[in-house]
């Protein structure tokens, strides 16, 4: 069986803070729960970013759901996997945990470089 070195890392850097530029700071939780109809992946997870005031600007979680935005003859489904970008909550498509660290890094990346 093939290790899923993401995974490792993910699970490694749980309860991690990072401070960043201008103040800013990352935090990121991680833990194997038991798999279920909402985490089917078995790995709740809170990876944010905070401004120098302590506000969360960005933040990819699984921690509840969301009611995506309404579609004309599309059922009503709640999605757990999310991203916060300031005000906005939009559903997140997760693949792995390598890809869950690359895409919270490239827009911390991006929100840092906006600022």
């Amino acid at each position: 069986m093939e290790k899923d070195i993401g995974l490792e890392t993910l699970l490694l850097l749980n309860n991690e803070v990072f401070p960043m530029e201008n103040g800013y700071w990352t935090k990121v939780e991680a833990k194997v729960v038991t798999s279920n109809e909402n985490i089917p992946h078995g790995i709740k997870y809170s990876l944010t970013l905070h401004d120098r005031n302590n506000i969360r600007v960005l933040g990819y979680d699984n921690a509840h759901g969301i009611k995506p935005k309404k579609k004309k003859y599309v059922a009503k489904r709640l999605v757990w996997e999310h991203k916060h970008k300031r005000n906005l909550v939009e559903p997140y498509e997760f693949e792995n945990a390598s890809q869950l660290l690359e895409d919270f890094w490239s827009d911390v990346d991006k929100m840092l470089f906006e600022k």
